[in-house]
């Protein structure tokens, strides 16, 4: 978002009109304010009213800058409380919401708003819910949004979005898997599509084997998903496209096709380094490391990262991401005590809970090297450091798999 997306021009004129904060949620002094706000995704967008610091609209994900645009002023209308959000970025203000417009006047961007009116007030209620962190209830409410809405509806894929994430954290991916295989169609070439497809096809796939119609919601899911990397002509995020690649890699290995997995891995190996190559600077370019790394290791050439990575850490010597991927692909090449070192070097760099992922890159490393009672000892400092973090930060589930790693030892 820094990278390709906060410098977009568009964005210049809500510069005067928001305070702009960014939370580091590693740090242990913000534990209060992500538990408040109940983050559960990075990245992820609050509109706060400055009135009482009510979640006015919440985000969760990346934006291209059209839909930055649109969710500030949605946002911004939310905090008003004057009107329901925006039926169209075209409209004037007295055109908005249905309660704020002239009965006589039957303007068709009249007509449209009055039309829309139910639904943005399902929207807003689905929004404030969305906001205070009940997703179950937002879900629902979005659903309503929804049913409600005109064909054409402006809010429809923020409205679907947010209703996918929503769905997902109350653990009804059937739901999800439906929605988005309703929603693709209609959305699909709007920079929407790759969030849909790629939500929906996770969902799909997160359902039991034996559940009836799973079968035909994957292979819905994973056309969706295809036709998204495939048109090249749609405006969407270059890591959201990654993002639906790493999608249809986990559809083929699901399906047992070694073979199609390697074919995506390929596929999308060769799009992140065309999009690296046209990178305007090292933070772009490192936008792209972790997914590129990830390719490489599917293709099982971690060799391949090495030079991006070593170029990142010059490029970036505060940032502990390019020593912590290093140390990943050398612990793949056996290269142990350079893995180590670049772990060393990483650790240096990185505090709060960004420090467990790297501290259990060290132990397998020590206990691919053999040394099995410092790889526990490694495991047992982040279990330590885990247990030790402020609400907000702790993390139970990580905790629990800190355990079973550390049970699984020999």
């Amino acid at each position: 978002m820094r990278a390709f997306v906060f410098t977009d021009r568009s964005l210049a004129r809500h510069a005067g009109q928001f305070v702009w904060l960014e939370i580091d949620t590693e740090k242990a002094r913000n534990a209060a304010v992500r538990k408040r706000l109940k983050v559960q995704a990075l990245p992820t967008f609050f509109v706060l009213d400055p009135a009482d610091e009510r979640v006015a609209l919440r985000w969760v994900g990346g934006a291209t800058a059209p839909e930055m645009v649109r969710l500030l002023d949605d946002g911004a209308l939310a905090v008003s409380g004057k009107r329901g959000p925006s039926t169209s970025p075209s409209l004037p203000d007295e055109t908005r919401a249905a309660g704020a417009m002239d009965v006589r006047d039957d303007s068709a961007a009249v007509r449209r708003a009055r039309a829309a009116g139910p639904a943005n007030a399902a929207l807003a209620r689905a929004d404030s819910l969305y906001g205070a962190g009940d997703d179950a209830a937002a879900a629902r409410a979005y659903d309503e949004a929804l049913a409600l809405a005109p064909e054409g509806w402006p809010q429809d894929a923020r409205a679907v979005g947010s209703a996918l994430f929503a769905l997902a954290s109350a653990g009804d991916d059937l739901a999800a898997a439906r929605l988005a295989r309703a929603a693709f169609p209609r959305l699909a070439r709007t920079s929407a599509a790759a969030n849909v497809a790629a939500s929906g096809l996770d969902a799909a796939l997160s359902l039991a084997d034996s559940l009836p119609g799973r079968p035909d919601l994957v292979v819905a899911l994973e056309t969706d998903a295809r036709a998204v990397v495939a048109d090249t002509a749609l405006a969407i995020a270059a890591d959201d496209r990654s993002s639906v690649y790493i999608s249809l890699l986990d559809a083929r290995k699901d399906a047992g096709d070694d073979a199609g997995a390697r074919q995506v891995a390929s596929a999308w190996a060769a799009f992140l380094e065309s999009q690296a190559a046209r990178a305007p600077n090292p933070d772009a370019r490192a936008v792209f490391d972790s997914h590129r790394l990830s390719a490489c290791l599917e293709l099982g050439v971690p060799e391949r990262a090495l030079p991006m990575l070593e170029a990142s850490e010059r490029d970036l010597p505060g940032d502990y991401n390019p020593p912590a991927r290093l140390a990943v692909a050398l612990k793949a090449l056996r290269r142990w005590d350079e893995a180590l070192a670049a772990s060393d070097r990483a650790l240096a760099k990185a505090y709060g809970p960004r420090q467990l992922g790297i501290l259990q890159t060290r132990s397998d490393i020590y206990a691919g090297r053999g040394d099995a009672a410092a790889a526990r000892r490694t495991l047992e400092d982040a279990l330590a450091l885990a247990e030790s973090f402020p609400p907000g930060q702790r993390s139970e589930a990580t905790i629990a798999g800190l355990k079973k790693k550390l049970g699984a030892l020999k």
